[in-house]
């Protein structure tokens, strides 16, 4: 419970006051219009409800996952085919489990970069990340070009 502790935290650092100062702060590209309170507050709220929804979900992978592993012993009398779709289970609900946990992750960085007042800064460059990219998908941390650099390698 200390993350999700930590994260109300977070989330009451953005209330209106100290957002109207934070937001100044945030980037924008040419020819956007300057970040207001009402759209960070919107991504923050986004961002929470979208902590909660997926801290339910890695829980209920979790459970499965925990299923599966204590139950793939129990196929004595299994044939190959029986054993392989089992592997396969179990491998896929342990990738759905890690690719949760990395968007929880992500989602946590979010918000915690709004209330540190870096969201909207590109971790590579230093610029804008862009207003539309961030309301589209808040979680970036690159602008376009440094993200179109980091995937061509």
């Amino acid at each position: 419970m200390a993350i999700n502790d930590s994260l109300s935290a977070v989330a009451a650092t953005v209330d209106a006051k100290e957002l109207s100062k934070l937001v100044r702060q945030f980037p924008v590209r040419d020819g956007e219009k300057p970040w207001t309170a009402r759209e960070v507050k919107d991504i923050a709220d986004e961002l929470t409800g979208d902590i909660d929804r997926l801290t339910g979900e890695l829980a209920a992978a979790d459970a499965e996952l925990s299923d599966l592993l204590r139950n793939s012993g129990d196929g004595a009398g299994d044939d190959q085919a029986d054993s392989g779709s089992s592997a396969l289970e179990r491998e896929q609900e342990l990738t759905l489990v890690n690719n949760t946990r990395d968007l929880l992750a992500q989602t946590q960085r979010a918000l915690g970069r709004i209330a540190a007042g870096t969201f909207a800064t590109c971790e590579s460059c230093g610029r804008a990340v862009g207003k539309a990219r961030l309301q589209a998908f808040p979680r970036a941390t690159l602008c376009v070009e440094c993200k179109q650099r980091e995937e061509r390698r």
